[in-house]
């Protein structure tokens, strides 16, 4: 299933190899290793993913 899914980086990834997450967005958003796709993931339910998102924001 995962092969289905959009997977994005950061904008503030580049290509060197550095540490990198990527997010897809399903019924939960996904989280893994860019460096290693097949590797495991992790699961948020959305509002919990908004609020970190929300936490990580200047002035939050």
């Amino acid at each position: 299933m995962t092969d289905q899914l959009t997977w994005f980086k950061s904008s503030y990834s580049d290509n060197e190899g550095g540490n990198c997450l990527e997010v897809a967005f399903a019924t939960r958003v996904r989280i893994r290793d860019s460096k290693d796709p097949a590797g495991p993931e992790i699961h948020l339910p959305t509002p919990a993913w908004s609020a970190f998102v929300s936490a990580l924001r200047p002035g939050a």
